[in-house]
């Protein structure tokens, strides 16, 4: 049956399983589809694993102490709170400085004195704020040193026959709405990211090889010559790259419900369980980013002078879908309206709506597939008519 009896269907079809098959021979291809879904969710199971083990098992606080015998009531009162007390190094800044330890508490020598006369004693803490590692540290024998001096406040104030009361003109209480399925949302924020970073990864090596590739090859023009319309070859090119982007997204989706439950939420105070309908709607959210990433990546590819240019400038397309995540890390955003219209922070926002178990606004979900597929549509006709252009075939000078 020639191409012309096969009609447009029919020739789709038949560029997409050619295309389809050697995709699937592409050890590049199917490396960039399985090998990210798989990586990038145990990553982030093995990191925050890690943070859930720090925030639940702090190590004993060991302060060394310049002139303990000042202040024999505070140093027994952190000992009291598990404080290890050390004997001080001979140079305290050095020793804080090389890195021995992680801070040296200095009692002053006028400590006793400036206490009896009811004046701040000062007790100064040696550190690096530089040292990430001593920053625990610091915090804790800060946080301590506080509690010490409202402690010893308050009992001043008692002594005096006056109410601890005046000295809390205020009180604040926290009342936090969120639940802990929102806070793990808002927690696991990057998730979004990486699946629409799947949708662009996935595909990429099919995008190039499809394009650029074949053409490098010279196995594209023998491709044209064949009665095929463009279109038709555009779209079945376009199918295959969205197959691999829908592939990787949707693996790195499952991959991360496997790594899922090896990470200790509650040591953190959170829970995130995503049930089917929570699972089918994120997978509906982000599918339209997949045809706009491929149609993306291809036109892209079909633009570029050479197989090494084409990786250049879709590799550098992966930072598009970063953007939205890392403005929203940064400055976070009141969702509006209008952000529906955009491609990677819509899905951004639907699907953080999702994981947290808020209801998503139909229109919404509505309005971010068609403005991404809009989008698709507008790129995969620009490659189309590239495909037409002799020096796009043949390779512009």
């Amino acid at each position: 049956m020639s191409a012309r009896q096969l009609g447009f269907g029919g020739q789709v079809r038949a560029v997409w399983r050619k295309e389809i098959l050697d995709a699937l021979r592409d050890r590049r291809s199917l490396l960039s589809a399985l090998l990210y879904p798989i990586l990038m969710p145990l990553m982030i199971a093995v990191v925050f694993g890690a943070v859930a083990q720090l925030e639940g098992s702090e190590r004993p606080l060991e302060t060394p102490i310049v002139g303990r015998d000042r202040a024999p009531n505070l140093v027994a009162w952190l000992e009291e709170r598990g404080v290890v007390v050390l004997d001080p190094p001979a140079d305290p800044d050095a020793a804080v400085r090389d890195g021995e330890v992680d801070l040296v508490l200095v009692i002053d020598e006028d400590y006793g004195e400036q206490f009896r006369s009811v004046e701040p004693a000062v007790v100064r803490i040696v550190h690096d704020s530089s040292r990430t590692a001593s920053l625990s540290s610091i915090r804790r024998t800060r946080n301590l040193l506080r509690a010490y001096s409202s402690e010893v406040a308050l009992l001043r104030l008692l002594a005096r026959g006056v109410s601890p009361g005046v000295m809390q003109a205020v009180r604040v209480d926290d009342l936090d709405l969120a639940t802990p399925a929102q806070t793990a949302a808002r927690f696991f924020s990057m998730l979004p990211m990486l699946l629409i970073l799947g949708s662009f990864v996935g595909g990429l090596n099919v995008a190039i090889d499809t394009t650029a590739g074949e053409r490098e090859r010279q196995s594209l023009e023998p491709l044209l010559v064949n009665p095929v319309s463009r279109t038709a070859l555009t779209a079945g090119k376009w199918l295959t790259t969205c197959v691999f982007s829908l592939a990787s997204a949707w693996l790195t989706l499952a991959a991360f419900l496997v790594m899922l439950p090896f990470v200790p939420l509650e040591q953190l105070g959170m829970q995130l369980s995503l049930d089917g309908p929570q699972l089918l709607l994120m997978a509906a959210a982000f599918a339209p980013m997949a045809l706009f990433a491929s149609s993306l990546q291809m036109f892209v590819a079909t633009f570029a002078r050479s197989f090494k240019e084409a990786q250049t400038y879709v590799n550098l397309l992966i930072f598009v879908p970063m953007i939205p995540g890392m403005v929203a890390q940064v400055y976070p955003l009141q969702p509006a309206g209008w952000m529906m219209l955009v491609p990677a922070l819509s899905h951004q926002l639907l699907l953080i709506d999702v994981m947290g178990g808020e209801p998503v606004a139909a229109a919404n979900l509505a309005v971010s597939a068609v403005a991404t597929a809009a989008f698709g549509c507008l790129f995969f006709a620009l490659t189309s008519r590239m495909l037409r252009q002799e020096r796009i075939v043949f390779g512009r000078g």
